[in-house]
């Protein structure tokens, strides 16, 4: 049997407690009236009653049907009540006329409406005072109550006489405005005075039988919402980590390898020049691995070399067509030993830190604090084969951090790295210029900072419109010598190093307040599946 769709009536209920169908009602309406306007023929119909009763006789082409707006003055409690018994200063006038002299201790003048009345009165010269009472104004006989004359007229046309005085009347919780929404109602091209059964389904049967000759189907409705789809959605992070990524592939940058999480003493701080007496390193900063606890000295890792070969064959910037068997290969005892001996006893240029150089410090495992760590190995790397080199990354670092409102043990580092000959401090300067404008940000301003890798060292400071005031956004600077050095670098190519966290952006771009509602257990499921994807701001 086929699928049939017939009439879904839409009750209304008497007063009586009896119910009649709306969509009937509107049929038989129609039949006399076409077209008809639904508030004079049903004026104690509902809105969303109405509109239902429509669309259902709407979507199978029985009639049509156009909505208007209009702005309805309507009565409030306190109004409906002046319209059937008068204003207060009425009833003032009315009671001190009847008396003929009204003390003003009297209790009718004691309620609030009274005191509101008698103030108006006196306004209006309706009533005066006499020593302590109340008495009619000469000439004052008889008054016309216009407030009650208006609320009447309002009452009646749902709009006031004057418009001038509708803000007053609302302003004395009088009346108040409402949208009305109203419809002109007229046959539809499959107008019948009953609804038919409407077939949704062509079968077998009646294809044989050639009953599909006389059925009458029901349409098909293109502007129906779809299922809702339980579909998977990106985290708010990775919408914003993809834009960075495009950014800096735009710009033939190479994205560094950071998928191990866990490194050791020597890249995560030695060999970033990072005393080993640094605060940095205590454990309440650093989240230290206790099994394994230690590794072992510092050498290649062939999953991120073979990952960097891939990716620098596909660089304009990086394809040189050397064979790999014609770059020397790296001496990773040599660097450990230059390391050594820039922190113990100074070399390449520096004095050092001058402290007995611990070598167990350097194979104990931690939680990387930075991606810095990453980029010292793909710079030493470089060192095989000096030349210009632009890398990236994005990745998760852990810091042993009070968990607040904007802090987490856990975030996401942004990190660029730009090696090249003859680079100065304004080029730095120049370039994040450039980088933070594809951020949207383009007033700038830098201040000198500290960090043990570089020198010199800047913080970088944006003005947020939203907040109005200097944000820090940033970290930069230049890789000391006695870093680069030691890896094996020529003297006269230098590196700018800058990083942000992906976190500030994120929730700057999505209103998050507090971090936790992004990054967490705490995340609220819903708020990742409705954000559209993000689109930073492009000059």
């Amino acid at each position: 049997m086929p699928g049939q769709r017939g009439p879904v009536p839409v009750p209304l209920v008497e007063s009586n407690g009896s119910g009649r169908d709306l969509t009937l009602d509107i049929l038989f309406e129609l039949e006399n009236n076409d077209p008809l306007q639904s508030e004079i023929a049903f004026p104690s119909v509902s809105q969303p009653d109405m509109q239902a009763a429509l669309t259902r006789l709407a979507s199978r082409a029985m009639l049509e049907y156009d909505p208007s707006e209009s702005e309805h003055v309507v009565l409030t409690g306190e109004g409906r009540q002046i319209a059937d018994e008068g204003s207060h200063e009425y009833k003032v006038w009315e009671a001190v006329k009847k008396s003929g002299r009204l003390s003003l201790k009297d209790p009718a003048l004691a309620t609030p409406s009274a005191k509101l009345g008698q103030g108006n009165a006196f306004k209006l010269k309706w009533v005066q005072k006499d020593g302590d009472s109340l008495v009619v104004c000469s000439g004052m006989d008889e008054v016309k109550d216009a407030t009650r004359e208006t609320l009447k007229y309002v009452d009646e046309f749902h709009t006031m006489p004057d418009p001038k005085q509708l803000k007053d009347y609302v302003k004395r919780k009088l009346v108040s405005t409402q949208k009305i929404i109203t419809y002109q109602v007229r046959k539809g091209p499959r107008w019948a005075k009953e609804i038919p059964i409407e077939v949704t389904d062509l079968t077998s049967e009646m294809l044989e039988d050639g009953s599909w000759k006389t059925a009458s189907f029901k349409d098909y409705n293109f502007n129906a919402l779809g299922a809702q789809q339980n579909s998977g959605a990106l985290h708010p992070l990775n919408k914003v980590r993809e834009e960075f990524r495009k950014i800096f592939f735009n710009w033939d940058f190479i994205e560094m390898p950071t998928g191990r999480f866990v490194d050791t003493g020597f890249w995560n701080f030695d060999a970033l020049f990072v005393p080993q007496q640094h605060p940095a390193r205590d454990m309440q900063d650093t989240f230290y691995v206790s099994d394994p606890a230690e590794a072992g000295p510092p050498g290649s890792d062939p999953d991120a070399d073979q990952a960097l070969n891939t990716m620098e064959a596909q660089s304009q910037l990086f394809s040189t067509g050397e064979a790999a068997a014609a770059i020397p290969k790296l001496d990773y005892e040599q660097y450990y030993k230059n390391v050594r001996a820039v922190h113990q006893d100074g070399a390449f240029g520096s004095i050092g830190y001058r402290y007995p150089y611990t070598d167990s410090e350097t194979t104990r495992l931690v939680l990387r604090t930075h991606t810095t760590a990453v980029s010292t190995y793909c710079l030493h790397r470089l060192a095989a084969n000096p030349r210009p080199a632009r890398y990236f990354s994005i990745d998760r670092v852990f810091r042993n951090e009070t968990v607040d409102a904007t802090h987490l043990a856990e975030f996401h580092q942004i990190e660029g790295v730009i090696a090249d000959y003859g680079l100065t401090l304004g080029g730095l300067q120049a370039f994040l210029g450039k980088f933070f404008l594809q951020l949207g940000i383009s007033n700038l301003r830098f201040k000198p900072a500290y960090n043990p890798y570089t020198e010199p060292s800047m913080e970088v400071f944006g003005f947020h419109e939203g907040l109005n005031k200097w944000v820090e956004i940033g970290n930069s600077g230049m890789f000391r010598p006695e870093m680069l050095l030691a890896m094996g670098l020529p003297e006269d190519l230098r590196v700018y190093g800058f990083g942000l966290s992906l976190e500030r952006p994120t929730m700057i771009k999505y209103a998050v307040s507090n971090i936790r509602e992004l990054l967490g257990h705490k995340v609220d499921l819903s708020f990742i599946e409705s954000n559209a994807a993000v689109r930073l701001d492009k000059d």
